[in-house]
């Protein structure tokens, strides 16, 4: 009877063990999707750029052309500009693998997006709110990567991708320059110091061919990283482009060449200077109000100078004169006929970030150009404008 009883002691104990056990064994975790892309290699990040931007005049030149980029979404004649802006809002798909295939898709939406529209895909459609901005494949092998596709321009210490600018607004040569190619490039990683860079393409913001054009755009570049504190980044453009008013890439064909050379110095671990400088030229160009077609020339430098007060406090300087000879990149039109202009303006930006995700910027511009090219509320023009705004960039 002992006997019995103890067994069935022993046999409690076992099972409560047992249930105890069982009570406090974990699941087996159920991978997320965020698990799954990073185990193949894919990564998926975004970002949204929302600001308010106020201005002394209407954010026009006269002949209607915006006297800024990207952030006059909307100017009006007779109204001072002064609106909210949804800027961006971009998610960007990638996978970079050190050897073999992979690929990148940048989706833009927002009031930036018919700006940086690529010829046959929404150039000139003001509707065009959602644009495909970057979409090719790639593939690795040692030092060399070939990428094919539509892919951002090398050209530029500025981008299109906001959270990578120090700055709210963008300089008039990022705007003025070439945004995206569709074709092909190799780069050719030689050592730490050196690479190199070369490419064919559709020219400047073109999907599809220029009509009445079958050349091509040729591109090289080079970086030279001499050490931890100085790099200097070199990109050479050739090809045939448009060569009417302004940016469009319609109606005549003419070569134009352009040159842009980012030197950037690390001072200390806070402090950091760039220097942006770019020259541009295209023959047979057609002015509006000229009737011989003219060679265009325009060069502009940006001086930038970066502080980090704190882990959350940073403060951007920028500088920049834009030397545009003909009237053809800024689209200055007096009297009806293109207008050449010098520009310069001072912008500083004090950036705040609540965390690594989230920058809130502060930043006032000053312009002045050479013309009166600045029209104002009250229909008058003036040679300078000034703005100031608030903006937030959230990344993911």
């Amino acid at each position: 009877m002992k006997r019995n009883a103890l067994l069935i002691c022993m046999m409690g104990a076992c099972s409560g063990t047992a249930f105890a056990e069982d009570a406090v064994a974990p699941k087996a975790a159920v991978p997320t999707l965020s698990d799954m892309l990073d185990a193949s290699g894919v990564a998926v990040t975004g970002y949204l750029d929302v600001a308010f931007n106020k201005m002394n005049s209407t954010g026009l030149q006269q002949g209607g052309v915006a006297s800024r980029i990207f952030d006059t979404p909307g100017a009006v004649a007779g109204q001072n500009f002064s609106n909210f802006n949804l800027q961006q809002a971009a998610v960007i798909i990638s996978k970079a693998p050190k050897e073999g295939l992979g690929g990148l898709v940048n989706i833009t939406a927002g009031q930036d997006a018919p700006g940086i529209a690529a010829t046959g895909m929404g150039l000139g459609d003001p509707n065009h709110y959602l644009d495909l901005t970057q979409a090719y494949a790639s593939y690795a092998t040692g030092p060399v990567t070939v990428i094919g596709g539509k892919f951002a321009t090398l050209a530029g210490a500025e981008v299109i991708t906001s959270p990578q600018d120090k700055n709210y607004s963008r300089a008039w040569m990022f705007g003025w320059g070439p945004y995206t190619h569709t074709g092909m490039r190799a780069t050719y990683v030689a050592s730490d110091m050196v690479t190199l860079i070369g490419g064919v393409n559709n020219g400047w913001d073109q999907v599809s061919q220029i009509q009445g054009s079958s050349g091509k755009t040729g591109e090289l570049g080079f970086v030279l990283t001499a050490s931890p504190m100085f790099s200097l980044a070199t990109t050479y453009l050739n090809g045939k482009e448009g060569s009417t008013q302004g940016l469009t890439t319609a109606g005549t064909i003419g070569t134009r060449s352009y040159l842009d050379m980012i030197g950037t110095i690390n001072a200390t671990d806070k402090l950091n200077f760039v220097a942006d400088y770019a020259n541009g030229k295209q023959d047979n160009v057609t002015l509006t109000g000229l009737a011989a077609p003219v060679t265009a020339k325009w060069d502009a430098l940006a001086l930038y100078a970066n502080y980090q007060f704190t882990d959350v406090w940073r403060t951007s300087y920028r500088h920049e004169m834009f030397d545009d000879k003909n009237g053809f990149r800024s689209g200055l039109l007096i009297g009806g006929i293109a207008t050449g202009q010098k520009l310069t303006s001072n912008t500083l930006t004090v950036g705040y970030a609540v965390d690594k995700k989230l920058e809130f910027r502060g930043e006032v511009r000053f312009d002045k150009s050479t013309q009166n090219a600045f029209v104002m509320s009250n229909g008058g023009v003036s040679n300078t404008q000034h703005s100031y705004a608030l903006e937030a960039v959230y990344q993911f």
